[in-house]
């Protein structure tokens, strides 16, 4: 598979330009990584957004993260299920439109603050809850770049209630269970992740990880069509 993001969301020659030169600039100062070819577009990406090097090596993979990831888009009408609105501001409606997905989150609906209230947790844990209600985190691709107790409970969903996510891409930053719980969700088996280890992290970094798995399955889609014109396997 290219390394590159054949398909852009730039409308211009002259922002292909500076996208293609940045993503140049970071090649030239990275010249090893120990990422395979289909990961590391992914992880320049995500330095791309922050201009933060860190992020080759604390970026870590499930080993079918990817395949895991691209298969769930290409199937068409994946929920993404985010743990704050940032994140599905953030992604391309006409990408997702491409494959058919929309996105889901509730961290700020009445009755997930009711109840966070009511049972002392956050309102990301009981956002959680409501998508799992809503039958929306089965085979979805889920989203977490801010809350840390949102990826904890989905661990415990996981763990506990049989949740089965497409892929998790769990990058909630700070200094309170952040790290923790990467680790956690890193630690089982049941489901393909990608998480960024330690402190950092952010929903600006969920962004971008979508986005070029987005691009690469885009390209892999356009590949498989022009070598099959009539539709055949």
């Amino acid at each position: 598979m290219s390394t590159v993001n054949t398909v852009t969301e730039q409308l211009t020659r002259a922002g292909q330009a500076i996208e293609h030169d940045s993503f140049a600039i970071i090649d030239a100062e990275v010249p090893s990584h120990a990422y395979t070819p289909e990961q590391w577009p992914i992880v320049r990406r995500m330095i791309h957004a922050n201009a933060d090097f860190d992020f080759n090596g604390l970026t870590d993979f499930h080993p079918q993260a990817v395949q895991a990831g691209m298969a769930a888009m290409l199937r068409g009408g994946t929920p993404v299920v985010a743990d704050v609105e940032m994140i599905c501001s953030g992604l391309s409606q006409p990408r997702l439109a491409h494959f058919g997905m929309r996105t889901h989150q509730f961290i700020s609906d009445a009755d997930v603050i009711a109840l966070a209230q009511q049972e002392d947790t956050t309102r990301a844990v009981q956002a959680m809850r409501k998508a799992h209600r809503l039958g929306l985190l089965q085979g979805a691709i889920v989203g977490i770049g801010n809350a840390p107790t949102a990826l904890i409970e989905l661990a415990r969903l996981i763990a506990q209630e049989g949740v089965r996510p497409a892929l998790v891409v769990g990058m909630p930053v700070g200094f309170v269970s952040a790290a923790e719980s990467k680790d956690l969700i890193a630690s089982q088996h049941e489901v393909p992740w990608l998480v960024i280890r330690g402190r950092k992290g952010g929903s600006t970094l969920v962004v971008a990880a979508l986005h070029a798995l987005l691009a690469l399955t885009e390209a892999q889609q356009q590949q498989w069509r022009q070598a099959n014109p009539c539709g055949q396997g």
